[in-house]
């Protein structure tokens, strides 16, 4: 039981550790695709936000060795170079070594285990406010009254919903004394809550405006988007940039909506100006407190939102659109290689001062301080059943400089033998720290390639 908890609670600090840096990385690449992404239309920009929430959630729980696959991909390359040659050939790689375990402040194993329960405690709060604005949604749903609406808003809901794609799926109307103004709620009932009387005080062109912004967000079905992001968000919802991050998503989200709106009720500057009256009327009204509710006024970026709709027709297309889109996945994956190549592994607190006495150098240093080395023997019953491949091995060099341990991590059985074989026999010049001699670890990968 001790041993899970070990676990736990360095996994809980290696997440911790990396999305302390990782969010802001992650915030600062959205900052410029979205940047980019503006002149291309509100959903491009959107998209580029969405995917930067996914990613400062999820990225620093990935654990993936771009040494590795850089090796294997390496080792194929070389297979189809030269895999031409009369008889069997290896090579040998000398990898990147290992991610560089992190000795975090304060060595005692209490401390890192308070840091690792605040932040479980702090996930639990973070729930927990999220289950209450569920439930409180919720039951503000089903205390609001039901009513179907009839005349010019019963035929207008038809037509919107044909324009939107969404005349097959059943849209309900509530009215709520708890709200000020249009908001929609629910995942399966998705039910648009409406001000008692609210829809009798408004002319043709304000309904057609809160109609089809609503039937727009039932269409994206953004209330249940809006509870994944905050479900997925959780693990880093402490971090002050994560709430930026979902303001500009629900910025862009009304600016997609707006933009279907105008599509449907046929012009963007009659929907603006709706816009504009329908902000003067609910200017004296209180803001709903329901969590995650969505609503015509959602984001605070009404007068960004009028603007874009009076210069919508600036929006680029064609080629440059595709240039524009190629660039920013182009930024995220070059934020993603940066954090997975930069990301750091806590060691366990039990076995930190072990771990100290080993030292994970980059094998590019380690390649001076090679004395000797034996190149592996290509085994003939290998090369008779046609075998090929990588093995990739993790070494260990003492302080005298041989290879003390040594391990296969992958690679073909037939080859395993003959690479341990050849590598336990090289010589090392003692790596020193601070003029003293330590344990240095790294990777070596031996490629074996056969003629075709």
């Amino acid at each position: 039981m001790k041993g899970l908890e070990s676990v736990f609670e360095v996994w809980v600090l290696t997440y911790l550790l990396n999305s302390l840096w990782q969010v802001p990385l992650v915030f600062c690449a959205a900052m410029v695709g979205a940047r980019m992404a503006r002149h291309a239309g509100p959903r491009m920009e959107h998209r580029v936000w969405v995917g930067a929430l996914i990613l400062e959630a999820v990225l620093p729980l990935s654990n993936l060795r771009l040494n590795e696959l850089w090796q294997r991909a390496w080792g194929l390359a070389l297979w189809l170079v030269h895999g031409a040659a009369a008889d069997g050939q290896t090579r040998v790689i000398l990898g990147a070594g290992t991610a560089a375990p992190v000795t975090l402040p304060w060595h005692t194993a209490e401390v890192l285990a308070a840091v690792a329960a605040a932040y479980v405690c702090g996930l639990v709060y973070f729930s927990g406010r999220l289950g209450w604005g569920v439930w409180t949604t919720e039951a503000m749903r089903r205390r609001a009254m039901n009513f179907e609406p009839t005349g010019e808003a019963a035929s207008k809901t038809a037509w919107f919903q044909e324009r939107l794609g969404t005349g097959c799926e059943e849209v309900h109307f509530a009215s709520s004394n708890e709200i000020s103004g249009p908001a929609t709620v629910g995942v399966r009932r998705q039910t648009l809550l409406l001000p008692p009387a609210f829809l009798d005080g408004l002319d043709a062109g304000e309904l057609d405006a809160v109609l089809a912004h609503e039937l727009a967000h039932i269409a994206r079905r953004d209330f249940a988007k809006n509870l994944l992001y905050g479900v997925l968000t959780l693990p880093v919802a402490y971090h002050p940039l994560l709430s930026v991050t979902r303001r500009r998503l629900a910025e862009t989200r009304e600016l997609v909506c707006d933009q279907m709106a105008a599509d449907v009720v046929g012009g963007r500057e009659s929907y603006a100006r709706s816009l504009l009256r329908l902000a003067q009327m609910l200017s004296d009204r209180s803001a709903p407190r329901v969590l995650h509710a969505i609503g015509i006024f959602d984001a605070n970026i009404f007068e960004r939102r009028v603007m874009h709709l009076s210069h919508g027709s600036l929006e680029i297309k064609g080629g440059r659109r595709f240039a524009i889109a190629a660039a920013c996945v182009l930024v995220g994956l070059i934020t993603c290689t940066s954090a997975l190549a930069l990301r750091m592994d806590v060691n366990s607190p039990s076995s930190s001062q072990q771990d100290t006495k080993k030292l994970q150098v980059n094998a590019k240093d380690m390649v001076a301080n090679l004395v000797s080395k034996v190149t592996p023997v290509y085994p003939e019953d290998a090369k008779k059943a046609r075998v090929s491949g990588s093995v990739i091995l993790d070494a260990t060099i003492g302080k005298d400089g041989t290879v003390e341990n040594l391990k296969v991590l992958s690679g073909p059985a037939p080859l395993q033998q003959s690479a341990l074989d050849s590598v336990r026999q090289w010589k090392y010049k003692p790596y020193l720290l601070n003029g003293d001699p330590v344990e240095v670890e790294t990777k070596i990968t031996v490629v074996y390639s056969l003629s075709k």
